[in-house]
């Protein structure tokens, strides 16, 4: 249910990434002497956004594991896939933090052996034993992000601050604001406004925000999770909730474009690296987690492509001007009122009956 992130075009199926240089050489990560020439593929299945030809290339240079990936646009997908096929032939899975609780209750996810990592304490502490995968047991953490609004700063002189800004300012913006198409997402952004957790389990509290959303409904141009970049970049729309990763990528390219995490507080998410339990090349996964680890690795792809490391030592390579990028590095006073998204098992029935209510009424 969960989607996320700008999945870039043209990539749908990236294969046979061999040995052209790339322009970056960003240190020697050497093949495991074990590695056979019937271990010598590795299989992603990742988000668009987090592979490249110049990433895959440059492993695959170094190492001489030829890498194959596949990609998808949610993690319901994903986990699905994974299911229907009993694991498949997955080398590496990209789940997000809320979706590895869910695979590991599920035993879909292998337990990731710290002794074979190099540089899990480049992590900045808060990734190092995080909440949903403690002592990072079965997740090495890929990017974090939040949700907040991305808006024209020409055309909307007072700059929203919090949720409630979309209320007072419900006339000003008719049919030109767009929410993302995500029942937890959205229903939880108004649990935060109304000073409830964002991971309610009190229906009362969801049909508070219901009713407050109803409110805000003729107005709102679009449930959209991807189809207002265009819109917003071309000036239809004035503001639209996103993630920050999606912001970064557009405020860089047009500077009247801004990005706020709201005051009350948002949602906190990390997207993860992990061994499907049939995983099928245990030496070049952790081949590749261990060059993912590497600071000049995490560095060059936060640069590149647009996403916030949660690896401190690349962090610490970045350039100034990103590093105090507010959108991809949120200060601490912001993320502190932030919450992760996490399962609510049967209560997320709730949530899809208001929202169910909400969208098709």
């Amino acid at each position: 249910m969960i989607r996320r992130r700008k999945f870039l075009t043209g990539l749908a199926a990236l294969s046979g990434l061999m040995t052209a240089s790339c322009g970056w050489k960003l240190g020697d990560v050497k093949a495991s002497s074990t590695l056979s020439s019937a271990f010598d593929k590795l299989h992603l299945f990742t988000w668009t956004q987090y592979t490249d030809s110049k990433l895959l290339k440059n492993f695959s240079t170094q190492t001489g594991i030829k890498v194959l990936a596949d990609v998808y646009d949610a993690n319901e997908v994903m986990l699905a896939k994974l299911q229907a096929s009993g694991g498949g032939t997955y080398s590496l899975i990209y789940p997000s933090d809320y979706m590895v609780e869910k695979m590991v209750n599920k035993q879909l996810l292998k337990q990731i052996d710290s002794q074979r990592l190099i540089g899990l304490d480049n992590l900045f502490p808060r990734f190092q034993n995080p909440e949903y995968d403690p002592n990072n047991s079965y997740s090495i953490p890929m990017s974090w992000g939040t949700t907040g609004f991305i808006y024209n700063s020409e055309k909307l002189t007072t700059a929203p601050q919090d949720w409630d800004y979309l209320w007072e300012n419900q006339q000003k913006l008719s049919k030109r604001i767009t929410l993302i198409n995500d029942a937890r997402e959205v229903i939880g952004g108004v649990l935060k406004m109304l000073g409830y957790s964002y991971n309610s389990q009190n229906e009362s509290q969801i049909k508070q925000a219901y009713e407050k959303l109803q409110i805000l409904k003729p107005d709102i141009a679009a449930f959209s999770t991807d189809a207002w970049r265009n819109q917003i970049m071309s000036g239809d729309l004035v503001l639209a909730m996103c993630y920050s990763s999606d912001a970064f990528q557009l405020t860089r390219e047009n500077p009247k474009l801004k990005y706020i995490t709201p005051k009350s507080g948002s949602s906190l998410w990390t997207d993860t690296i992990a061994l499907p339990r049939t995983t099928s090349n245990i030496d070049g996964a952790y081949e590749w987690i261990n060059f993912m680890l590497k600071p000049e690795v995490a560095a060059r792809i936060s640069q590149r492509l647009g996403i916030a490391t949660p690896n401190r030592a690349g962090f610490e390579l970045l350039p100034q001007e990103i590093q105090n990028n507010p959108t991809l590095f949120p200060p601490e006073e912001v993320l502190e009122k932030c919450e992760r998204l996490t399962p609510v098992g049967e209560f997320e029935e709730v949530y899809g009956r208001y929202w169910t209510k909400l969208t098709s009424a």
